[in-house]
């Protein structure tokens, strides 16, 4: 036997032995024939297994079905039922041919386990009546008020079946344990039916058992076509089939994402394909006088923890439900009813998943769940998903058109804070929150919102208007977008275009505070137009006037020009960095309180425009930084120990030594920038008649690079960038020298990187010592960490730049500028010049 079929023949086998009972059980539920099931086992394993895009996905009659076959069996007879079942196969086969199957699976999570945990709970409300030894009724709030009724009456040897078989099937994993590992392989449910048959059997008792008329062949039967009452006909064939699909789709994806499910090499599930198969399983099944087939979970878990390795296992297992109904079927008719009904009322329980309950709570979709749970048990299937589908997209304009709006006092300052969107749905609220404010009180208003539609802009306004009328202050502090500032050239109460701000974590004061915009609008404005100040200001002491008192700062004079108040800005920020980030960053910074671990020294340029930790994406407690005048690395003493004369620059030495022998930093690095004022002062010549100019004396670290240039293949750059290049190798040559940082390179435990920060297009090069050339920062990454290459296009890459990315004729190490902003390598002439979107040659170092 070939190595690759004996794991689906021992999975198939097991399979079969949970489909025995299951398919018996449902068939009694839906009040049809107890072939029909077996039918629809045969035909969903063998039609379904061959034609599917789900391979380990096992088909059948389904319990989620079983409340919809029952009432059409009800309502129109055996034979309609077969015939609509047919109809929903070819229904089915429409919706795959339409390519509609990713649709299906966009239903909310929170419906379909509502609607299944409103089937389950229809189940096991109805079979509890067969397990008391009585007869279900036909709708489930009937069956909820006669329960109470029949535990109190006497119950019969039924309930002692019923229970019995229930117990097994629950405590089967625990008894397993101690059974012989032969008797372990037997699944829950057939070993719970045949304990309940044995005992049955053995003690003689007269108990209602499965009726099974002839042999399973001569249960086939032609479906039949109804008189009239075409309208409820047309409802049942397209319920049955969208339930089958959503059912069959959803547990298709869930058969993918079990453990051990995908191979290498395996060809992910094709859902339109499974659709296809399940449609011709349904037409086939209901031709044939079989139940409604769905790819089923429990079968279909089996049989991936049993083994399975191809679509060979679920065929099958159709074929061994087809021999034993053929051979074995009198076995069948030993079955008690109150056997199967203990089946059943487990199997309901169980579709009342609590682990999915966790789920739907956890993202807040427990309405949804509830209310179709319920709108199946008390109306019917079809109410009740419509009823949860209402709930959903009430849930879903809740969240869209719903803020949350709260009131907040601080001292004599009164805050109110505003998030989500700000609508018309939301103005009760909010103006029975801003009706609390006292008059003649400072106001501070927080907008954190996505939108403010008209109504809500203008009830805002007004109120801001009156509130500064009667003598109090209002400041208007929007984070994000902005949506209220009125503009300056427009009338009163028109806002101007909104404009994306960047995080506040990112931005510069002057995008979110706008202190200097604020302070000339005061003086410029028209009345009207001054009674709101929107100053983007968090801070508790928010009026204009102490605006003013703080803006003087420690000398008494007035701001310098271009700024507003830089002491008041400053500490807005220390205030906003309370409010926001200090939160989330406590856990963290609360981490590194006692010590710190920094993965690299980072010795950059004192220039404002240069932020490490934002070009590097990192965080407290990543970089040991040194910022300075052009980042020089002064040269020290050759040799440790040696005397270093007076006057000489010891702070970058002894940052050095401390990261070094102290920290053990794995790596140092040296950051140059575009536009460097120390590089262009070195540049100009300036200051070489200076000779007090301490700048004059720092800048004599960097003379080295001017003695570099030309760097070969930079004759395009203007002189400052070649500078800053070459001042960025210049330092490093200093670090070698250092005496700490050399016996660390001689150990291995340290390496050195250099880095240009290009300010105008926003990127960062690393220089490739080797090449001599400054590449992209992703070319070095896949020579360093190899398992973390990236893709040569991401799914965000236009595919006509990702397609000319590497078709460019190079000389050396390839770099790729952002096309949006192209780099300028000589006048009038870019990186994108003649081609673009092509690599092209990086800079020689």
């Amino acid at each position: 036997m070939p190595g690759t079929f004996r794991p689906d023949l021992q999975a198939s086998l097991v399979v079969f032995l949970v489909a025995i009972p299951l398919s018996l059980g449902i068939a009694v539920a839906s009040g049809a024939p107890v072939a029909a099931g077996l039918i629809a086992a045969v035909v969903g394993g063998v039609v379904a297994g061959v034609l599917g895009g789900a391979p380990l996905q096992v088909s059948g009659p389904a319990a989620g079905l079983t409340v919809i076959v029952a009432g059409l069996v009800s309502s129109y007879g055996w034979q309609v039922t077969c015939a609509i079942t047919a109809a929903a196969g070819v229904v089915q086969i429409l919706f795959a041919v339409s390519r509609v199957a990713r649709a299906a699976v966009a239903v909310s999570p929170a419906i379909v386990h509502g609607m299944l945990g409103g089937i389950g709970l229809t189940i096991v409300f109805g079979q509890l009546h067969v397990v008391l030894g009585g007869k279900p009724e036909s709708h489930a709030l009937d069956n909820i008020a006669t329960l109470p009724g029949q535990i109190i009456d006497n119950h019969n040897a039924a309930t002692l079946i019923g229970i019995v078989t229930m117990a097994i099937i629950l405590l089967w994993p625990r008894l397993a344990k101690v059974l012989p590992r032969q008797v372990r392989a037997i699944p829950a449910p057939l070993a719970a039916v045949t304990v309940g048959t044995a005992a049955a059997a053995a003690f003689h008792l007269d108990l209602p058992r499965v009726d099974l008329p002839g042999s399973i062949l001569s249960s086939l039967s032609l479906p039949g076509f109804p008189d009239g009452a075409w309208g409820g006909i047309v409802v049942g064939v397209l319920t049955v089939a969208v339930v089958a699909s959503v059912e069959s789709l959803l547990s298709a994806v869930a058969v993918e994402k079990l453990p051990g499910a995908r191979r290498p090499g395996q060809r992910p599930v094709s859902l339109n394909r499974e659709l296809f198969g399940q449609g011709s399983a349904n037409i086939l099944s209901g031709l044939a006088g079989g139940l409604p087939v769905t790819g089923v979970i429990v079968r279909s878990s089996t049989n991936v923890a049993a083994g399975a390795r191809t679509r060979a296992s679920a065929v099958l297992h159709g074929v061994w439900v087809l021999l034993f109904a053929v051979f074995l079927g009198g076995v069948i008719e030993w079955i008690p009813l109150a056997a199967l009904a203990g089946l059943l009322v487990v199997v309901g329980i169980r579709l009342v998943d609590i682990s999915h309950l966790r789920h739907v709570r956890r993202h807040g979709e427990l309405p949804v769940y509830v209310v179709t749970l319920v709108g199946v048990v008390a109306l019917d299937l079809l109410q009740g998903v419509a009823l949860g589908l209402v709930t959903a997209l009430g849930l879903i304009l809740r969240r869209v058109l719903w803020s949350s709006i709260h009131l907040v006092r601080s001292g004599e300052l009164w805050q109110v804070e505003v998030e989500g969107t700000l609508s018309f749905v939301s103005l009760p609220r909010l103006s029975r929150i801003l009706g609390r404010i006292p008059r003649g009180t400072p106001v501070l208003i927080e907008l954190v919102v996505d939108y403010l539609d008209h109504a809500a802009f203008e009830h805002l306004h007004t109120w801001c208007t009156d509130h500064e009328r009667a003598g109090g202050s209002v400041t208007v502090d929007e984070i994000g977008h902005a949506w209220f500032r009125p503009a300056q050239d427009a009338p009163a109460g028109r806002r101007r275009t909104v404009v994306p701000h960047l995080p506040r974590w990112f931005a510069p004061w002057s995008q979110w505070q706008e202190l200097a915009a604020a302070h000339t609008d005061s003086q410029e404005a028209g009345p009207r137009d001054a009674d709101i100040q929107s100053d983007h200001q968090t801070d508790d002491s928010s009026t204009a006037d102490s605006r003013q008192s703080i803006g003087t700062g420690v000398t008494g004079r007035g701001p310098a020009a271009g700024h507003a108040h830089p002491v008041s800005t400053m500490l807005v920020g220390v205030a906003e960095f309370h409010r926001r980030a200090a939160p989330l960053l406590r856990g963290t910074l609360g981490g590194l309180a006692e010590a710190q671990r920094p993965s690299a020294l980072f010795l950059t340029c004192a220039d404002s425009r240069v932020v490490p930790n934002i070009i590097t994406s990192s965080g407290p407690g990543d970089l040991f930084t040194i910022r300075n005048v052009g980042n020089l690395v002064p040269p020290g003493a050759s040799e440790r120990g040696a005397h270093i004369a007076p006057g000489s620059d010891l702070s970058v030495t002894a940052a050095l030594d401390y990261a070094v022998t102290v920290l053990k930093v794995p790596s140092i690095v040296v950051c140059g920038h575009s536009g460097c004022g120390a590089m262009q002062a070195l540049l100009s010549g300036d200051l070489d008649n200076d000779p007090d100019s301490a700048l004059a004396g720092w800048l004599t670290h960097a003379r080295g690079a001017l003695a570099r240039l030309p760097l070969p293949g930079t004759e395009g750059l203007s002189p400052l960038e070649q500078l800053g290049r070459a001042n960025v190798v210049q330092q490093l040559e200093h670090l070698r020298a250092h005496p700490a940082v050399r016996g660390a390179l001689e150990q291995g435990g340290l390496q050195l990187v250099g880095l240009y920060f290009d300010i105008s297009v926003a990127y960062t090069w690393v220089l490739d010592e080797e090449s001599g050339y400054f590449v992209d920062p992703s070319e070095v990454l896949t020579t360093v960490a190899p398992h973390r290459r990236r893709a040569s296009r991401r799914w965000d890459t236009p595919a006509s730049t990702a397609s000319t990315a590497s078709t460019g004729p190079t000389t050396g190490p390839s770099t790729a500028h952002p096309p949006s902003a192209p780099h300028t390598r000589g006048p009038g002439k870019t990186l994108l010049d003649g081609h673009r979107g092509r690599r092209r040659r990086g800079t020689p170092a």
